[in-house]
């Protein structure tokens, strides 16, 4: 190789190295203990049957919320979202993991199933895959774009598909899909979860007709680990039996097919079966529970 194609290589090899690191920094700091003001407002909508739609209520919540990194890996970072309600109860929230140039995703389909696929190398070169998880750990929405930095400011940008939200499908059932663009930005004093989602109506077929569009806007804004050290504490004494239920999730995963799940069984979701077993439960005991909601073909 020539001198000046040596040089240009390593330029772009510390480049790179570079970006990654400060990739891996913005993703990190996530973590912590943060108030959080959840904001979401249906904003239009497009109904066949106007006179007899509802649209969703305006919705402001706030929260205080513990995000603790349980993996730190390279090209991989795992936050798992606590949150603390009342005077120090803590609720198993979402995750996300975090994945560099990652080539193997599940698509969610709209009928409780996750479609597997891959995409090549050159594809997601520079980029992180975020994979959200639901409250039981079952997969959620998964997308993958690159971190920007520039004038200024640090965000990730990224449009995918995902089931309807708790705060939605509580409410209501006439849509089956949530296609999200989410923006994650840090700032000075936490992050920013910004989305724009559209609300789909999915057909067996693929059929797509768009049924109303969101705003939501969620600001985490960072204060004294010691306000959710109650969150800390409980992490510590669950961390062992939620690492086993990542455990039977990840074998699930590598199988590399579709995934389809059961929304209830007798009666009860998931994570309400999961909640009936001891902290010390087994993993062949929490691999039943987690087997008993797939669906095998």
């Amino acid at each position: 190789m020539k001198p000046f194609l040596v040089i240009i290589v390593l330029f772009l090899s510390v480049s790179m190295n570079a970006q990654k690191t400060e990739d891996e920094k913005a993703i990190k700091s996530m973590c912590g203990c943060y108030e959080i003001k959840f904001n979401f407002a249906e904003t239009f909508n497009y109904p066949k049957d106007s006179a007899h739609y509802k649209a969703s209520k305006v919705k402001h919540e706030t929260a205080l919320e513990w995000a603790q990194l349980i993996e730190d890996e390279p090209g991989k970072k795992s936050i798992q979202h606590l949150l603390i309600v009342g005077k120090g109860m803590i609720v198993k929230h979402w995750r996300q993991d975090w994945l560099f140039e990652n080539t193997r995703f599940y698509d969610y389909n709209g009928f409780e199933d996750w479609k597997y696929k891959t995409v090549s190398k050159n594809k997601v070169a520079g980029q992180w895959t975020q994979n959200v998880f639901e409250v039981d750990d079952k997969p959620r929405y998964t997308g993958s774009s690159t971190w920007i930095h520039i004038d200024g400011r640090t965000f990730w940008e990224n449009t995918t598909v995902a089931p309807l939200p708790r705060r939605e499908y509580t409410q209501r059932s006439d849509y089956n899909i949530t296609k999200r663009t989410n923006v994650h930005e840090i700032v000075k004093n936490g992050w920013i979860h910004d989305q724009d989602n559209d609300k789909i109506i999915r057909d067996e077929k693929g059929n797509e007709y768009l049924l109303a569009q969101e705003k939501g806007h969620n600001t985490y804004t960072k204060v004294d680990d010691s306000r959710c050290e109650s969150a800390k504490n409980w992490w510590k004494e669950n961390k062992d039996f939620w690492k086993k239920v990542r455990t039977k999730w990840d074998v699930e995963f590598a199988k590399n097919k579709d995934i389809k799940l059961l929304t209830e069984l007798d009666g009860k979701p998931l994570y309400m079966h999961l909640q009936k077993l001891k902290t010390d439960a087994s993993q062949e005991e929490i691999n039943s529970v987690i087997d008993s909601f797939i669906v095998t073909k």
